[in-house]
């Protein structure tokens, strides 16, 4: 949990952050994704909400518990590292299967993929 707490803290609050962001309207359009405007795609974006929220509370879950002893972080360990990459994976096939290669919106995005797949394995190792 060592270094997984900090993947989760910077995973956790980014999406916490991120949604606040988007509440608020507070990045310059020059930053939005591509077609933010429309209907379409803010009902797209806002499909990540309750996922990304699902993956803040499991990974912030799983801190707290670890923080008391209490084995049950793994499991939620377990939930939020897979709902991440599947949210990572989400956005990418969209973003792919769109033709729009934006390196601001896919780097975020592959990380998201990506990381869990090195704590996972020891992970399922110590269920």
């Amino acid at each position: 949990m060592k270094q997984l707490r900090y993947f989760f803290l910077i995973t956790d609050l980014g999406f916490i952050a991120y949604w606040l962001i988007t509440i608020l309207h507070l990045l310059p359009a020059e930053y939005l994704y591509n077609n933010y405007q429309s209907p379409v795609m803010v009902s797209w974006n806002w499909s990540f909400f309750p996922l990304d929220m699902l993956i803040s509370g499991s990974g912030l879950l799983s801190i707290a518990l670890h923080q008391k002893n209490n084995r049950d972080w793994k499991k939620w360990a377990l939930v939020s590292l897979i709902l991440t990459s599947v949210s990572g994976l989400q956005a990418i096939s969209y973003w792919a299967l769109s033709g729009d290669v934006d390196l601001t919106w896919w780097l975020p995005n592959l990380f998201l993929l990506c990381y869990p797949f090195f704590f996972l394995p020891k992970l399922f190792r110590t269920l």
